[in-house]
């Protein structure tokens, strides 16, 4: 097969096959684990690979190759126009809720891109079969390998704006679902930092800067022009995407003992309620509770004093009201009104206060950091650097330092 290697062909082959590999790959665990997100992302980093491939395929030499190499870089829809942004957003959804499933008049998200392929399949059939195949006709264009149909250019500067408001309405789109997915995780999880999948929204950013940064591109080179060489620069970006996509992507985790169900609301505020800092879960205070709140909270502090289900570093809002025989949506309540915190913060206070419980005792003074953080309840150092924090106002190791000193300072007292 024809392929000159170059510096601007070498750079991009690498990003093409990690994307044929990694798209293959994440198909083949679909189908296995039966996990519907990976389907949408071997479809978006399939995408992205066809994008680059055009270039790095281009600079290999088909273009100039005079033959059926050159035809096929004419008529087979590279470029991604009109499906990045619905891919991405799918994805999100399936990743967030692995009951989600296309339906009905969603699959019209797609109607852009496949009157886009559509229009070059039409191409292809009028200007090479029909024209150049059955009837004999020369190809008049390019060495006598492109046809005029393919050549309208309306079409592909539409379908290119469209695709920079695609790419925008969607981003949008998830980011505003994004933040109601982090409100739910702090509603329903106790650990919350595997399940934020904090990658999926770096990676959009980074789809959002390479969308500025082709339309800048194409701006310049429509105000001034631009060589093919200058316009590669933007497609190795391309392949940079490719590779944190794949990667990420394929670490991401799917499996949980609690599954995830997040649901976004129709309308819902963008802004995460603001969330309570103090040290530990409140006392409630009767004169703001209706007296059945009221039992709610005081059985709530018996079985959290009680069982100290806050050790168990997977703890659930569905698990603790479980234990309570209740069901989520009045929980969920109680912790809000009773505690003005949300579930997640509910829990962690309980362990900061286990893990200085356990810093201030000597006979804990031989553990590690990442031991108390475990015995704790905590799932991660970070998570509990991050959380201590955040309820003490003092990291950890600060915390330590200081319960070891006034213990050393009570014993000389003493």
């Amino acid at each position: 097969m024809l392929f000159q290697f170059s510096q601007y062909s070498s750079l991009l082959l690498p990003f093409f096959v990690q994307g044929i590999v990694f798209g293959v790959l994440l198909l083949v665990r679909s189908w296995r684990l039966a996990v519907p997100a990976d389907r949408w992302l071997a479809l978006l980093v399939l995408l992205y690979t066809a994008n680059i491939a055009q270039w790095m395929l281009g600079f290999a030499g088909w273009y100039d190759a005079h033959n059926g190499y050159s035809t096929f870089m004419f008529y087979f829809p590279f470029s991604f126009h009109l499906g990045a942004g619905p891919l991405f957003y799918l994805y999100f959804r399936s990743l967030t809720n692995p009951e989600f499933r296309l339906r009905g008049r969603q699959y019209w998200h797609f109607a852009p891109m496949a009157a886009y392929v559509g229009w070059y399949a039409f191409c292809f059939g009028v200007d090479v079969l029909l024209r150049h195949q059955w009837l004999g006709q020369p190809l008049p264009e390019h060495f006598g390998t492109k046809g005029t149909l393919i050549n309208f250019g309306l079409v592909h500067d539409v379908a290119g704006a469209l695709n920079y408001a695609s790419l925008a309405a969607y981003s949008y789109l998830t980011l505003r679902e994004y933040r109601q997915y982090t409100r739910y995780l702090n509603d329903n999880f106790s650990d919350t930092e595997r399940r934020r999948f904090r990658w999926l929204r770096h990676v959009l950013v980074a789809v959002l800067i390479g969308t500025a940064v082709s339309f800048v591109f194409n701006l310049i080179d429509v105000g001034a022009g631009l060589s093919y060489v200058q316009f590669w620069y933007g497609y190795l970006f391309t392949g940079l995407i490719i590779y944190y996509l794949s990667v990420a992507g394929w670490q991401a985790q799917h499996q949980w003992r609690t599954p995830l169900q997040f649901e976004p609301e129709a309308g819902a505020a963008l802004a995460v309620a603001t969330q309570n800092t103090e040290a530990a879960p409140a006392p409630a205070d009767a004169t703001q509770l209706a007296p059945e709140q009221l039992r709610w909270v005081e059985q709530l502090e018996r079985l959290m004093r009680a069982e100290r289900p806050y050790l168990e570093p997977d703890l659930s809002l569905a698990q603790l009201a479980g234990r309570l025989n209740t069901n989520t949506t009045t929980l969920s309540k109680v912790i809000n009104a009773g505690f003005g915190q949300n579930f997640n913060d509910f829990v962690n206070g309980y362990r900061v206060n286990e893990a200085e419980r356990l810093l201030a005792d000597s006979r804990f003074q031989h553990y590690s950091l990442v031991a108390i953080a475990l015995e704790s309840g905590f799932n991660s150092k970070s998570t509990f650097n991050r959380v201590f924090k955040k309820l003490k106002n003092e990291t950890p190791s600060e915390a330590a330092t200081r319960l070891k000193s006034q213990s050393e300072a009570s014993q000389i007292i003493s």
